[in-house]
């Protein structure tokens, strides 16, 4: 037999290495990371000259303070205002006005639109302040009140709108992430709710006929000795019957889940709408109990809604097999030869419906998606 060589030590710290760097890649502190070597590098340009011409410090020291300023920015999501004060000193020290504009982006983006704009408020008044009370600010780059507007007003606008744009886009993308949650736990409720409701069903009807039945041995039997024991078991069965009742409050009227004998109706309607099916049906599902036929029949249904809006005119395949002391449920198609010119509409509920069926019954439910085809499978207890 061949045994595969273990990799290197190189191999695996390469690997290990690869590894965190995909997860840490996308996170939030990369991103916070990454927006203060950027302002440091656009800063970093204008190096050189800036102690010389600027203020007192000398190139060291001027590189140091830049550091420190930038480093502001890794803690923009949870304190953005400590970025803009640094950028504001920046603004009046040294007549930098790089990271006034990330500090804004980060007030703007973090904290919403009314923060953006204040801040944005605040930027315009206190260099509109240096400018007018501070001799020779800023060195040779506005001679005029309206050049220097023109050069500081669209800065500080830009850097807001973008930064609450930014926001604006978090909160709409939240939202719908919720509506989609929300969409599943309704069908999750929907679904348990129509378990509940074929229990009340199917079990109800067989408490009636134990009830009946009971009643009727217990009048056969008045002249013997059971005859007690058989009024115990139809007051039991009663009662049975009527905490099913309670537990279980049907609201509204809906006919009961078919059974395995609808899958038939289903993968005609299925072929009629340009979908044709291949059921290959095990005899001995015939024998399982009502809840266990509802649940395939569910799961058959779901499978041929979702192959229907993304798979149209694909075949579908559907197994049910009973293999030993479990139910098997194979539901296969192929994928569509070209994207439709319009999204199906969808809630994205389904899969979660059929696992709260199936889970709810002891089974379990996977759903995969290969190169060229969408699976579906399900197992469930016989018994």
């Amino acid at each position: 037999m061949h045994v595969k060589p273990a990799p290197s030590a190189p191999c695996r710290l390469v690997a290990l290495g690869r590894r965190l760097a995909q997860g840490w890649a996308g996170s939030p502190r990369a991103m916070d990371l990454l927006a203060a070597l950027s302002c440091l590098g656009l800063m970093a340009i204008d190096l050189p000259g800036l102690a010389a011409a600027d203020n007192s410090l000398s190139g060291p020291a001027a590189a140091v303070v830049l550091t420190l300023g930038c480093s502001t920015l890794l803690v923009r999501r949870r304190m953005p205002w400590i970025a803009y004060l640094a950028a504001l000193l920046f603004i009046g020290w040294l007549h930098e006005l790089t990271l006034i504009q990330f500090a804004l982006y980060s007030v703007g983006r973090f904290r919403g639109r009314r923060a953006g704009v204040l801040a944005t408020l605040g930027y315009l008044v206190f260099s509109v302040v240096l400018f007018c009370w501070v001799p020779g600010w800023p060195l040779a780059r506005a001679e005029t009140l309206s050049s220097f507007l023109s050069l500081v007003v669209p800065i500080g606008v830009l850097a807001s709108a973008v930064g609450v744009a930014a926001y604006r886009h978090d909160l709409v993308r939240e939202l719908a992430a919720r509506r989609a949650e929300s969409a599943v736990l309704q069908a999750v409720q929907q679904e348990r709710t129509s378990v509940a409701r074929d229990v009340h069903d199917f079990v109800g009807r067989e408490l009636t006929l134990l009830t009946v039945r009971s009643e009727v041995l217990s009048m056969r039997s008045r002249e013997t000795a059971y005859a007690k024991d058989f009024e115990e078991l139809a007051d039991t069965a009663r009662r049975a019957h009527l905490v099913l009742n309670e537990i279980i409050v049907q609201r509204g009227e809906r006919a009961a889940t078919p059974g395995v004998e609808g899958l038939a109706a289903l993968a005609e309607e299925s072929g009629r709408a340009g979908s044709p099916v291949r059921l290959a049906l095990d005899p001995a599902v015939h024998g399982l109990s009502p809840l266990r036929q509802a649940a395939v029949y569910r799961v058959v249904q779901e499978c041929l809604t979702n192959a229907a809006k993304h798979a149209h005119g694909e075949t579908i395949e559907v197994s049910i097999a009973a293999d030993g002391p479990q139910l098997n449920i194979a539901v296969r198609n192929g994928l569509a030869r070209r994207t439709p010119g319009r999204a199906p509409v969808s809630a994205g509920s389904g899969t979660a419906s059929m696992s709260e069926r199936v889970r709810s019954l002891g089974g379990t439910l996977t759903a995969t998606r290969t190169e060229d085809a969408y699976e579906v499978f399900a197992t469930l207890p016989k018994g």
